[in-house]
């Protein structure tokens, strides 16, 4: 399991967004990490119903066994406080290579040229 996307800030007690990637290549997003009086944790994607008295309640979408729950959890903290060892993928670095002589070299556009005058009777499309 790695961090896909993490998204960090501040609001109100949430304090970032992410989305994880499993082994299998399932993407599960709308994890929030959470400030709580017991200090930061995991919280799982939820969904806002009603209750059994019709009263607004957020419930979870995912359920996780606590096992992995842990797992995700210690994860997850690991990647907000900025150990990314092996937790966030990440595109992989560009190669500096040398030009192949035989690929042309890629055009400039001039923004002059390619600009042209209408008058209020024309409708470029």
């Amino acid at each position: 399991m790695k961090i896909e996307r993490m998204n960090k800030g501040s609001w109100g007690k949430v304090r970032a967004f992410f989305d994880i990637r499993t082994q299998e290549g399932l993407v599960v997003k709308g994890f929030k990490i959470m400030e709580g009086i017991n200090g930061l944790f995991v919280s799982m994607p939820s969904q806002k119903g009603k209750n059994q008295q019709g009263e607004d309640e957020w419930f979870d979408t995912v359920w996780v066994e606590k096992e992995l729950r842990d797992q995700l959890n210690q994860l997850a903290l690991d990647a907000y406080s900025g150990d990314f060892s092996e937790t966030l993928s990440s595109p992989a670095p560009q190669e500096n290579k040398a030009p192949d002589v035989n690929e042309p070299e890629p055009a400039t556009v001039n923004k002059t040229d390619t600009v042209s005058s209408t008058s209020d009777d024309e409708i470029p499309f």
